[in-house]
């Protein structure tokens, strides 16, 4: 597996999300340990989760238990840097609504502590600004779980570059992660990725292949992803992760999947060279 780094640690360069585990259209519990040990097996040291990923209004942290029981059952589960959020909930109608306050994210934190069975959480995220809560107070409370032991490093989520500069500057330079949106759809994060390339910073682009009802699109949608997969002998889902790779080393990936088979193509992307022509291609589409 090629490796790239979110602050001080060492990652796979294709990381994975298990958002699709535990929402709406989810799997049973078997084939879903089932894709997180095919994920563990083929090399993958960083998944991404969130307290806000589930279904229904009580079972809160429904994804986080789900991985901390895939990571118990296998013998790399020591390997892997689970990174979660925190300042989204669920009500259980399907809607998602926020709470940034600072007392919230210090008891959800607490919670997220308690369910991945960890006396410290790998990377903890600020999981999307709250309009009704001033920023800084938000990112003051994920300083202040940082300063306290309780996370091992600070990450933000859904940010513009106005709030990376901030967040650096509130967590004292200790900012190690940005997750955005950022697909062949969805190109608007492109100044965060840059701001990100630019501070040192790790970018984890979230939904790399256009959200889960239109993952299966992508080639068909995008033509030149088509092509250059078919020049390779590979999937779209492949070539798009590998264009991503190709934008900056700060860039990891963490394609959702809810399948095996969807985790082992995702983790081959890693190894994918494209051309500078077939980069500036994708680059077009």
């Amino acid at each position: 597996m090629y490796m790239r780094r979110i602050g001080e640690v060492e990652v796979s360069a294709i990381g994975l999300g298990g958002m699709p585990m535990s929402i709406e259209g989810r799997p049973d519990e078997s084939r879903s340990l089932a894709t997180l040990h095919a994920a563990l097996d083929a090399g993958v040291t960083l998944i991404d989760t969130a307290d806000a990923y589930h279904r229904d209004a009580g079972e809160v942290g429904h994804n986080e238990s789900l991985i901390a029981k895939a990571l118990s059952t296998h013998e790399r589960g020591g390997d892997v840097l689970v990174a979660t959020k925190g300042g989204h909930l669920r009500p259980g109608d399907g809607s998602w609504t926020l709470d940034g306050r600072p007392e919230y994210l210090t008891l959800a934190c607490e919670a997220s502590l308690r369910r991945l069975g960890v006396e410290a959480i790998g990377l903890y995220q600020f999981h999307r600004p709250d309009p009704r809560v001033p920023y800084a107070e938000s990112v003051g409370a994920i300083r202040d779980l940082l300063d306290e032991g309780k996370i091992r490093m600070a990450g933000i989520s859904n940010a513009n570059p106005e709030q990376i500069r901030q967040a650096q500057e509130i967590l004292g330079g200790r900012l190690v992660s940005v997750q955005n949106q950022f697909s062949p759809a969805f190109r608007s994060s492109e100044p965060e990725l840059e701001l990100c390339d630019e501070l040192g910073v790790a970018f984890l682009p979230w939904s790399p292949f256009g959200g889960i009802s239109k993952a299966g699109e992508l080639g068909s949608t995008y033509a030149p992803f088509a092509r250059v997969a078919q020049e390779h002998g590979v999937s779209a889902h492949q070539v798009c992760l590998a264009w991503m790779l190709a934008k900056s080393p700060v860039v990891v990936p963490i394609p959702g999947a809810s399948r095996p088979e969807s985790v082992q193509d995702s983790v081959r992307a890693a190894g994918l060279e494209l051309s500078a022509e077939e980069i500036a291609e994708l680059d077009a589409a």
